[in-house]
């Protein structure tokens, strides 16, 4: 946990009720016959230089809530607040193009492919000083200085910003989608799937890498992905999603010891046995992942749940905080003793 979380900074990001709805359309007149519901009243605070995790299986949401959040996709409800440098709040939901533009600058995103999210036909001169040209912030020799700034900042030379994406690895390249995302100056850092793409080893740099730069530029993190080991090394919090809505949110080390949702209970089951490699006792999840399109009555979760009860069936349960920063949606939060996953590892050179 970095010292700021430690201390308790201030709030950059509040995050309330954000949904996001796809609608059906059917036949030649398009007639909406109803809604995916791939944010569903997602609700969370990220403080200034913390890191807040965001896990789940894939199609729960996660990605779509994080371009919902920079508005690169229009959310369907909800509000979405950030704290400016100058200390002004404002709702970046109820801004309008010339608003938005303005304070792009100070949320900024790291996209998960490498191998697709840099122009083959553009230098690195050309992809990171990209955003400086745009924004009109530098030109000329100016701009030159800065790429190579940025790139340093990476681990890349300055000197790589004459060549193109295809002379360089995943991992470098993933570097110099960093270094475009830093070209603003930002506070917020929306990481969706960073390091997926890339091989084990390569992940580590880039974890640590993230992590230095936020110690240096003093940046916060959503930070999302699949892969618990990786998300348990950087993140302070981590907020578990299931079909478009959080069920659990808390300290990361809190979380990983004492789960008290089970849905965490079931993720954390597939996670090998710090240093040791082996897994605990799986538990395997019967049933199908809730239809986001017409979820189920009462608890989203209730259909592969070991612990159901009637009462799971036709009751959503309370959003509530269940221990001291620790929050769940479940009926039998403060009842059931869940297992966790074991102590953290040590930060290496390896996850």
């Amino acid at each position: 946990m970095t010292e700021a979380a430690k201390t308790g900074s201030r709030t950059l990001l509040w995050v309330n009720d954000l949904k996001k709805y796809y609608p059906l359309e059917v036949g030649f007149f398009r007639k909406v016959t109803g809604y995916i519901r791939a944010v569903d009243g997602v609700t969370f605070e990220l403080s200034e230089r913390e890191t807040l995790g965001l896990v789940g299986e894939s199609g729960c949401g996660k990605s779509t809530l994080g371009k919902c959040i920079l508005r690169g996709i229009e959310p369907t409800g909800g509000t979405v607040k950030l704290r400016l440098p100058d200390d002004r709040i404002v709702d970046v939901t109820s801004l309008d193009k010339r608003g938005l533009r303005a304070i792009r600058p100070y949320m900024q995103m790291i996209f998960q492919n490498p191998y697709s999210s840099l122009d083959p036909r553009k230098s690195v001169l050309d992809i990171v000083g990209e955003p400086l040209r745009i924004n009109k912030v530098a030109k000329g020799q100016e701009l030159v200085d800065r790429v190579a700034e940025l790139l340093q900042a990476v681990g890349l030379e300055k000197d790589h910003m004459r060549r193109y994406p295809h002379a360089f690895s995943g991992g470098q390249r993933q570097r110099i989608g960093i270094a475009r995302a830093l070209a603003l100056n930002p506070k917020l850092i929306v990481a969706d799937e960073p390091v997926s793409a890339l091989d084990v080893s390569i992940q580590a740099q880039i974890v640590n890498l993230l992590q230095d730069l936020q110690e240096r530029f003093g940046l916060s993190y959503l930070f999302i992905s699949h892969d618990l080991s990786v998300t348990r090394h950087i993140s302070d919090r981590i907020a578990v999603m299931y079909v478009g809505q959080i069920v659990e949110l808390a300290d990361s080390e809190a979380l990983f010891e004492k789960p008290r949702h089970p849905y965490t209970e079931a993720l954390l089951s597939a996670a090998p046995r710090p240093g040791t490699g082996r897994r605990r006792e799986r538990i395997v999840l019967t049933g199908e992942v809730a239809n986001p399109v017409s979820p189920p009555k009462g608890c989203r979760f209730h259909p592969r749940c070991r612990y159901a009860e009637e009462i799971c069936k036709v009751e959503p349960p309370a959003w509530r905080e269940v221990a001291p920063g620790h929050f769940a949606a479940c009926h039998f939060a403060e009842e059931l003793n869940l297992t966790g996953a074991g102590e953290r590892r040590p930060r290496a050179g390896a996850l």
